[in-house]
């Protein structure tokens, strides 16, 4: 038997040689430089609404112009998702990762993934018998969502979601079109599994119009009805109806009861060992080529059952809070590490009446700031000095703050709310006032000679502010 420190050295070498092969080829550390069209030449940058919208059986589907110069810079795409109450999203992937933040509802979410096991049992239909002989359905693991809920779903993962509630869910969504794990070309591409020809606004089909790329079809259509009933070895008429394009779109009115087991409901789980005895060939892609035949690493355990969701509506967990001011949640890597695969977060905001938010610069990424409530007036300056944003905004509006741009931001009087997608997992601001700021890291000489004020105007500067940062109370001058 190997010593303990032998053991214990080769894990650390394992760990190691993870997190180098994470560095060089994960998806956070993208290497390909932005093409032309999506360089920053920012002259002036728009809050915005959606342009395009696509009405389907069971919701809607908005979807920002991607054209739109602040969104070419950042490299992403936004899309607003209505499902109405006993709605379903049909299954579909993307062609790169993305973040949902669910504003408004309830309801159940699935995210699957190739060589997961099932560890969830359900209800079969009724009159219906499983393979050995029970009314009941293997499949993966299912999510309750609410609102509040911050939910990461990777490139290439097949997801889909149930309003079960009894009101309208709204999710916002920044798919991230410049992340390394996109190979394609920077347009939006969704592949749907079920469904098709959701109609929108102007009648068109989906996806003409505009730069936007959406199947119009789901992914079955292509195909050969001969060749698929081989491949699920299934009559040729359940394949027309995978092929089958009803009009519904991509959001439907379900025409059987769904009643599928989420966590909250669940009386007696399938132990995930259990499940990977037997299945270990299918979790193999998830290890390392060099382990031992059946040895356990516990990647695939880590994978297979890596949180998904987080919500930012905690008050506990804010980390920035002021009771005159405001408060900051901020969902990076550390509370959710699914963040660190797709190399996003968001942070969730609160601004209170007439409260500031510091003059501060992104260091590591773009943000996707969407405004959930209230109103504000921002302004942003580019590395020219110029002013290339100064709006007032309010619910629903949508606007980019490119890396290294300089913001700040005062709330209305009915105080202001928003939240924010980033294009990195471990976001990193610097703030212009306040007692983290770069002011306080001066010495007061450096500020009396860069702007030819007095000490005492230059104390002012540096600590007027000193038991704040980001978040600042309405002055009482």
């Amino acid at each position: 038997m190997a010593p303990k420190s032998s053991v214990a050295g080769g894990l650390a070498l394992f760990l190691l040689y993870f997190n180098l092969l994470h560095a060089v080829h994960g998806k956070g550390y993208a290497t390909t430089g932005l093409t032309s069209a999506q360089q920053c030449r920012l002259d002036r940058i728009q809050a915005s609404q959606p342009t395009h919208r696509i009405e389907s059986e069971g919701g809607t589907t908005e979807i920002w112009d991607q054209k739109e110069d602040q969104f070419q810079c950042a490299g992403v795409a936004v899309i607003r998702t209505t499902i109405r109450p006993d709605s379903l999203c049909l299954p579909e992937f993307m062609n790169a990762p993305r973040l949902a933040f669910i504003e408004r509802g309830r309801g159940i979410l699935g995210i699957t993934y190739p060589g997961c096991p099932e560890t969830y049992h359900s209800e079969g239909q009724v009159g219906s018998k499983g393979r050995r002989g029970e009314a009941q359905d293997l499949h993966q693991k299912v999510q309750r969502i609410r609102r509040g809920d911050l939910v990461a779903i990777p490139e290439g993962a097949v997801h889909w979601c149930h309003n079960d509630g009894d009101e309208e869910l709204v999710a916002i969504t920044v798919v991230d079109l410049n992340n390394q794990a996109n190979q394609l070309d920077q347009r939006l591409r969704a592949f749907f599994l079920a469904g098709g020809q959701g109609q929108s606004q102007s009648g068109n089909k989906w996806g003409e119009g505009g730069d936007t790329r959406i199947n119009v079809h789901n992914i079955f259509a292509a195909f050969d009805e001969d060749i698929l009933a081989e491949a699920y070895d299934v009559p040729t008429e359940i394949i027309r109806n995978l092929k089958r394009d009803d009009g519904r779109g991509f959001i439907v009115n379900p025409q059987k009861r769904i009643k599928v087991m989420v966590p909250e409901e669940q009386e007696k789980e399938t132990h995930f060992e259990e499940q990977r005895r037997g299945r270990s060939s299918r979790s193999r892609r998830f290890s390392p080529s060099w382990s031992r035949e059946g040895a356990d690493n516990g990647l695939e355990e880590t994978f297979c059952t890596m949180k998904m969701r987080h919500n930012m509506e905690t008050k506990r967990e804010s980390d920035v809070f002021s009771r005159q001011a405001g408060r900051l949640n901020l969902v990076n890597m550390n509370k959710l590490p699914i963040l660190g695969w797709i190399d996003m977060s968001a942070e969730r905001g609160n601004l209170l009446p007439n409260a500031l938010y510091s003059p501060h610069w992104s260091m590591t990424d773009h943000r996707v700031v969407y405004v959930t409530g209230g109103d504000a007036h921002v302004q942003i300056s580019g590395s020219k000095g110029q002013n290339v944003f100064d709006q007032r905004v309010s619910q629903g509006s949508v606007f980019v703050i490119p890396q290294f741009f300089v913001t700040v931001a005062r709330a209305g009087n009915n105080g202001f709310e928003w939240v924010s997608f980033k294009t990195s997992s471990q976001p990193m601001q610097s703030p212009l006032a306040g007692y983290t700021s770069v002011f306080r890291a001066l010495p007061l000489q450096i500020i009396t000679n860069a702007y030819q004020i007095s000490s005492r105007e230059a104390e002012e500067l540096k600590y007027n502010r000193e038991h704040q940062t980001f978040l600042l109370s309405p002055s009482r001058k």
